[in-house]
This record gives structure tokens, C-alpha cells and sequence, in this order.
């Protein structure tokens, strides 16, 4: 599998770091008094770390190890840690056990900012649509950021956490890979299922979700926020899966699409657990000065999850899309058939 083509900028730091890695410019930007959530600056940060994933094509591999790539990576990521800490603090006061009980509460009802109750109760094949393609950063490359954190934990955490994964890996199989699964519900939804092409289509807000897990997971001072974060994702993730996959069949999509939801209803509901009693457990266990992290990768999950939704919702909800102008990367109106 090749990488993705290098996307267009979005300002002059991602212009800038484009014009290196594509050969035309040896001078790299300097670091804009810019707002870290913004479209350039959550760009560049998306493109420095996708040199650690598969890459662009073009760019040659040894940039992944850049000194001077490296160098503006580390000063985006300070100022995006900086900001994230105060925007999504943790309580003084809450524990892990606290903000994992959180996660469980399940609201009733119809939810305003739930964006899996808007798809489920009020969505279109459209808004579908264009969710799975802004998801698609995310999925198409699902447990890989999580992966990293494999070396940095030991005993129950460790094997709990490898037990997981190799769920989401597909337990031995390639076509049960949950990326696959989601590039399987992509041509369901005719949408293009190559990894990355959706880039230039997703706000800053959608990238930063992204962003958030290479964060964590490239940085071994950062192992325990990634399993909070972990945790976010997995104890959430069974109750959001089914509301969508009830909107899928409402919106009367193909089996492909409603499976790869179904998929994680069955195996989430059974990660939850473990994520709590073991894998969080047991890394507090061996390493409770790491509490803090790990209720601020959940915190700061949440934070950005919710930013990313509030996006999405006033555009569909005003009757726009949610995608980046200028609409032409393939999500078209089109119904799932």
C-alpha cells in the first residue's frame, strides 16, 4: 500500500512544509502566533505525522526522520499540548475510576451534540456519507496509533492491550481488519476507499481528533494520556455503534456498511471491559504516578470529539455541508442503495 498524495495547503505553515517535502524549498516555515486548532496549523501537525504511518507519494522515507521535520513537529506539538491542557483539564480531584464511570453514562433519549442520535433519529444518506468520509482519517488506519504504546506498558496492561488489538487487526485475518471493514463500508456507500483521500475534504476540527492519537502515541511521556484515550474510544464506542448502525439500516444501506458498526457493538461492549480492569488498572497498578494522563487522554477526547461534532451538526443542520470548500472529492448527493 502506497501513501496518500500530498494534500493542498491551507496557509503559509502547511505551504511552507508542502514546498520542502515536495523538493521545491529548502527553507522550512517558521511557527505562526496562530490558533493551534486552526486549518494550517492542524495540517502541517496531520502531515508531519502521517510521515510515521505510510507516508506520501513523492516524499522519500527517510523524511519520517527529518532532524529539522522533527524539530517543527515538536514545536507544533508544544503548543498544541500547551493549549489542549488548558481547554480540557482534568479535576485536581477526579480519579480514573471517576472519569471511566463517566464514560458508561449512557444519556436517554435524544441527545443535542450526539451526533450518532442526529444520524440515527433525523440523518440522510448524505450526512452519512459525509461522516464516514471525515471518519475515514481516523479508520482506515483504526488501532494503529494505539499500537505504539504496546512497548511502553508491562504485565496485565501489556496483555490486555495486545489482546485488543489483535481484535482490531482482525484476530489473524486480513479482510476482519476493522480498517478493511471500513473500507468495505466506504464502497458501500460509494465513497473512495483509498487511504487519504479524504484529506482535503476534513476541517481542522476533524483532523485534530487524528492528531490527538499520534500525539499521545509517539510519545513515551504521553503513554498514559494514550490509554486514556484508549479508554474513551472503547467504552464509548458500542452504544454509538449501534445508533448508527440503526441509522444505516433506516437509510436502508448495504450490509458491508451496517456491518462494520455492527462489528463494533459486539467487540467494543467486551473491550470496555477490559480496557477498565486491566489494561487501565493494571497500568496504575505498576505506574499510579500516571493517573493524571490518563484522565486527561480521556478529557481531552472528549474535548475535541465534541468540537469535531458541534462542526459537523451546525452545518447539517443549517443545510450545508460539513466539508471543506470546494466540494469536489467525491461525496456525492447521493442516496445508499
Amino acid at each position: 500500500m502506497t501513501g496518500a498524495p500530498l494534500p493542498s495547503p491551507r496557509g503559509p505553515l502547511s505551504a511552507g512544509l508542502l514546498a520542502v517535502l515536495r523538493g521545491t524549498d529548502t527553507s522550512l516555515p517558521s511557527l505562526p502566533d496562530d490558533d493551534p486548532y486552526g486549518e494550517d496549523f492542524q495540517l502541517a501537525l496531520y502531515i508531519l505525522y502521517e510521515l510515521h504511518y505510510l507516508g506520501f507519494d513523492g516524499v522519500p522515507d527517510d523524511r519520517e526522520w527529518d532532524p529539522r521535520l522533527l524539530a517543527l513537529r515538536a514545536e507544533l506539538e508544544s503548543c498544541f499540548l500547551r493549549r489542549l491542557r488548558a481547554d480540557a483539564p482534568a479535576d485536581p480531584a477526579d480519579d480514573a475510576a471517576r472519569a471511566l464511570d463517566r464514560l458508561q453514562l449512557e444519556p436517554v433519549g435524544e441527545v443535542d451534540g450526539s451526533l450518532s442520535h442526529f444520524l440515527r433519529d433525523h440523518g440522510t444518506p448524505d450526512h452519512f456519507r459525509e461522516y464516514a468520509a471525515l471518519r475515514s482519517l481516523y479508520h482506515l488506519k483504526e488501532a494503529d496509533p494505539h499500537a505504539w504504546v504496546i512497548p511502553r506498558l508491562r504485565g496485565r496492561a501489556k496483555a490486555a492491550m495486545v489482546a485488543i488489538e489483535f481484535d482490531e487487526f482482525g484476530a489473524g485475518r486480513a479482510d476482519e481488519i476493522h480498517a478493511q471493514l471500513f473500507a468495505d463500508l466506504m464502497t458501500d456507500l460509494d465513497l473512495h476507499a483509498s487511504y487519504g483521500h479524504y484529506l482535503d475534504a476534513a476541517p481542522a476540527e476533524a483532523l485534530a481528533t487524528v492528531n490527538l492519537m499520534s500525539l499521545f502515541g509517539l510519545h513515551r511521556a504521553l503513554r498514559g494520556a494514550l490509554v486514556g484515550h484508549f479508554a474513551a474510544v472503547e467504552i464509548t464506542s458500542s452504544p454509538a455503534s449501534r445508533r448508527l448502525a440503526q441509522a444505516l439500516v433506516r437509510m436502508g444501506a448495504g450490509a458491508a456498511a451496517i456491518r462494520f458498526y455492527t462489528e463494533h457493538v459486539e467487540a467494543d461492549a467486551v473491550h470496555e471491559q477490559v480496557v477498565r480492569h486491566e489494561v487501565v488498572a493494571g497500568l496504575l497498578a505498576d505506574e499510579p504516578h500516571l493517573e493524571a494522563d490518563v484522565v486527561f487522554g480521556m478529557c481531552a477526547t472528549g474535548w475535541l470529539e465534541d468540537r469535531l461534532a458541534a462542526r459537523l451538526l451546525n452545518a447539517w443542520q443549517n443545510g450545508r455541508t460539513a466539508l471543506r470548500p470546494p466540494n469536489h472529492v467525491g461525496v456525492q448527493t447521493k442516496t445508499c442503495e
